[in-house]
């Protein structure tokens, strides 16, 4: 019997500008890996906000973990700091550059929040829906036939096969 894949992956860095760019490559790769590309530019927008943030406001120091977790058809993103201040969603004036990372993560997900971790700092998470294991799955057709053979319309074009071409001349 094969199990499962995992569908667990822990980061743990300094949340500086060059780390978040690797986090974020390393999030967008498991991601592919688990047959997960829809959600790839969501998860990478909003892990980059969470880490963004970390880097910004997270005292005493810029040390953080993040999970990626994949659960009954939702991925959960989390990004745990040592700082026990919660943030908060601003309204940021039109011509503020920073302010809006927060109210990106609750625009791309499914939900968001965060919660304090006692004397450890805290947990900023968000959930994406994740398409279904069969419908992230591209459908290739099975090797030597015409259609995919589960899915063909006519019973006689099962099993036909494409004439055998050679690369070598002659």
């Amino acid at each position: 019997m094969i199990s499962q894949p995992s569908r667990h992956c822990t980061v743990e860095l300094q949340a500086l500008p060059s780390r978040i760019g690797q986090v974020r490559r390393i999030v967008s790769a498991q991601l592919r890996y688990w047959h997960l590309d829809p959600l790839i530019d969501q998860a990478a927008l909003g892990v980059t906000e969470l880490l963004t943030n970390v880097h910004r406001h997270a005292e005493p120091d810029k040390t953080c973990t993040v999970e990626i977790e994949l659960l009954l058809e939702r991925l959960m993103v989390s990004v745990h700091d040592h700082d026990p201040r919660l943030p908060e969603v601003r309204d940021a004036d039109p011509f503020e550059t920073c302010g809006r990372g927060l109210a990106m993560v609750a625009a791309v997900s499914e939900s968001w929040g965060a919660q304090p971790q006692g004397d450890t700092g805290k947990v900023v998470w968000f959930t994406l829906c994740a398409p279904s294991a069969l419908t992230s799955l591209p459908t290739y057709p099975v090797y030597g036939t015409t259609r995919a053979a589960p899915f063909a319309e006519d019973p006689a074009a099962v099993g036909a096969h494409a004439p055998a071409r050679s690369a070598v001349a002659g």
